[in-house]
């Protein structure tokens, strides 16, 4: 009994110390002008090998024939449903190369999600609805976020170390790929982010 209440302590202890080791970084993200800006995704690649989580399920719904959120980030082998909130059916579908899906006219929520399981940008629109469209960005890493209204975001929960900054934006679709960055976490700071949207 003395012996598994020892593990146990010695076990939190362990938790506890990698808890507080982890750290948050903040991002404040703007154009080339200095407007805040929205939607942009922000992944930090870990230098090295890594142990990483198993991915996180995500979703994706349909409200008002329109996909909720917009930009999306997912781990790569992440599985995605794609909830229809409307009283119409969808038919989503996307042909780009990172993942190729359809998902014919359907009411509810499919049974089966969509798993992403190549990383890359993949572009959603609905068949029937020309004006529906979304992102999905699948990243190799669990590490990421999407700046809201205020081009803001934070990524939480991060291991000491170096990673490497990469950024995109839905606008830069079609362009070159910004140049990652270097960045050493080893406790919470603040980093600001300029994104080029001009080709």
């Amino acid at each position: 009994m003395a012996a598994r209440m020892a593990r146990a302590a010695g076990l939190a202890a362990v938790l506890l110390t990698v808890s507080a080791q982890a750290a948050t970084v903040t991002f404040k993200t703007s154009e080339t002008s200095g407007r805040t800006l929205d939607n942009v995704v922000l992944t930090l690649l870990p230098v090295g090998k890594v142990a990483l989580p198993p991915p996180r399920t995500a979703s994706i719904e349909q409200v008002r024939k329109t996909f909720v959120p917009l930009v999306s980030v997912v781990q790569t082998g992440a599985a995605v449903d794609f909830p229809n909130n409307d009283t119409v059916r969808h038919h989503v579908y996307s042909f780009s190369a990172s993942k190729v899906f359809e998902l014919k006219l359907y009411a509810g929520t499919p049974a089966k999600p969509v798993v992403f399981d190549k990383p890359g940008v993949v572009v959603l629109g609905c068949n029937i609805h020309d004006k529906m469209v979304a992102y999905i960005m699948v990243v190799d890493t669990p590490w990421f976020a999407v700046t809201g209204d205020d081009g803001s975001a934070k990524i939480t929960d991060l291991p000491p170390g170096d990673y490497m900054l990469q950024t995109w934006h839905p606008r830069r679709l079609g362009m070159s790929d910004l140049p990652p960055r270097p960045i050493t976490v080893s406790a919470d700071l603040t980093e600001s982010v300029t994104v080029d949207l001009k080709p």
